[in-house]
């Protein structure tokens, strides 16, 4: 023959205690996470299009370059250099010390290991912009650009974006659900 045991009714003021301990465990396991680790981002205009449209949902990765360096073509997420209230998505195009130069479409990064140049492959550029840019980078300073050449506000207007205003790079993509992906955007150049 089983046992059986009856639970006594929670009153009000254990649930309500319950639901308290409850939002601090919560509190302290999501703040660090969203602080330290990975924060939600909701892309807003049309500047890296077609790599990410108007409402796609984003994790960034907040932790990896604390431990790393970020890297040409990663796609990410940093403080606009004039108003670090706001954020901005964009692609690394120029590394420190490096110098960009841009005329029309065809971007070349000129660096120690390329005293020559080398033009950047960017199959994910699908329209065309007419610029001409020449910029040197300092040793903390990245030349980013959206994927939208001719709609996207970036270095080419407003200059580089120091390390310290970068938050991370895209890690997770969430929404459409349809493009759900790990690293979205994410390209490697080949030299």
């Amino acid at each position: 023959m089983e046992n059986q045991t009856i639970e006594k009714p929670q009153t009000a003021k254990q649930s309500f205690w319950e639901l308290v301990r409850f939002a601090i465990l919560a509190l302290v396991i999501v703040i660090p996470i969203r602080v330290f680790i990975a924060e939600p981002f909701v892309v807003s205009g049309s500047s890296m299009v077609p790599t990410f449209e108007n409402g796609n949902y984003l994790i960034v990765d907040k932790i990896s370059y604390r431990l790393e360096n970020p890297e040409r073509d990663d796609v990410i997420v940093f403080r606009y250099p004039n108003d670090p209230t706001k954020f901005f998505i964009k692609r690394i195009i120029g590394l420190p010390n490096e110098t960009v130069d841009i005329s029309g479409s065809t971007v070349i990064i000129i660096n120690n290991e390329n005293p020559k140049g080398f033009i950047l492959n960017e199959p994910y550029v699908k329209n065309i912009s007419e610029n001409t840019t020449h910029f040197e980078l300092k040793n903390d300073e990245y030349f980013v650009m959206g994927d939208n050449r001719s709609g996207s506000s970036d270095s080419r207007l407003w200059g580089a974006v120091k390390r310290n205003l970068l938050i991370g790079r895209a890690f997770l993509q969430l929404l459409p659900i349809n493009k759900i992906s790990i690293l979205p955007g994410n390209y490697k150049q080949s030299q």
